[in-house]
């Protein structure tokens, strides 16, 4: 595999920071970036970085060019993301639970899964439970009521984040999909469903940010002593 980098000072400065600052490390979004220049952040991250480093919106060939500078890096390609290294550390802190309301969900639903596990939570995934079958979620009531926050993502109508956070004491983080018909805009009919979300406790990120999901639960269920 080509190993060959460009000089990063000429599209990139990375935040080697970051960690010390805020307990998580930077993240390198690879979506409008060329293969060379993830490449050569690849190559910056092994060489500088012992930190956990997550490589988001990766498409195939952003992935090939990282695990051929990262050859025990962590590639999902339903989420479109690489993780280093390959395994999280032990997992610290609260249960995260991430519900996808359809299968069409799973992309974004499991982006936000893999951030809160590679930053340290426990996570439990639960699909194709949304609201067009309402005993499907109510058959895991169990699994959410032990979660210290539940991510939910959902298209179409946005409405399931509400039904969950009605169930539990936790909090929920909604997750807007730009799944659905034409009527739902992209997602944006599914981001004000759940910005007018009537039941308390719901924080809502942008549409499709899976990332931005699984950083803020991964937070939120961080235990006393670790980064929060």
């Amino acid at each position: 595999m080509d190993d060959s980098t460009i000089d990063l000072s000429t599209f990139a400065t990375l935040d080697f920071d970051r960690a010390q600052r805020r307990g998580y490390p930077e993240a390198v979004y690879c979506e409008g970036k060329t293969v060379e220049q993830v490449r050569t952040i690849a190559a910056a991250i092994r060489d500088r970085s012992e930190m956990t480093t997550l490589f988001t919106r990766a498409d195939p060939s952003h992935a090939e060019a990282i695990l051929g500078v990262l050859p025990g890096a962590m590639h999902d390609p339903a989420a479109r993301m690489v993780a280093w290294p390959t395994e999280p550390g032990p997992a610290t802190g609260g249960l995260v639970v991430v519900v996808a309301a359809g299968t069409s969900d799973l992309p974004v639903a499991r982006e936000a899964l893999l951030t809160a596990r590679h930053l340290g939570r426990e996570t439990e995934l639960v699909v194709d439970v949304g609201v067009a079958g309402l005993h499907r979620i109510l058959g895991h009531l169990d699994l959410l009521r032990r979660a210290r926050v539940v991510i939910v993502a959902a298209g179409m109508d946005g409405a399931l984040p509400s039904v969950v956070a009605g169930l539990i004491s936790a909090p929920v983080v909604a997750l807007p999909t730009s799944v659905g018909y034409g009527a739902a805009f992209g997602g944006v009919a599914a981001l004000l469903a759940m910005l007018n979300a009537c039941a308390p406790g719901v924080a809502v990120v942008n549409i499709d940010n899976g990332y931005g999901a699984g950083h803020l639960a991964a937070q939120i269920a961080a235990a006393d002593g670790d980064p929060a």
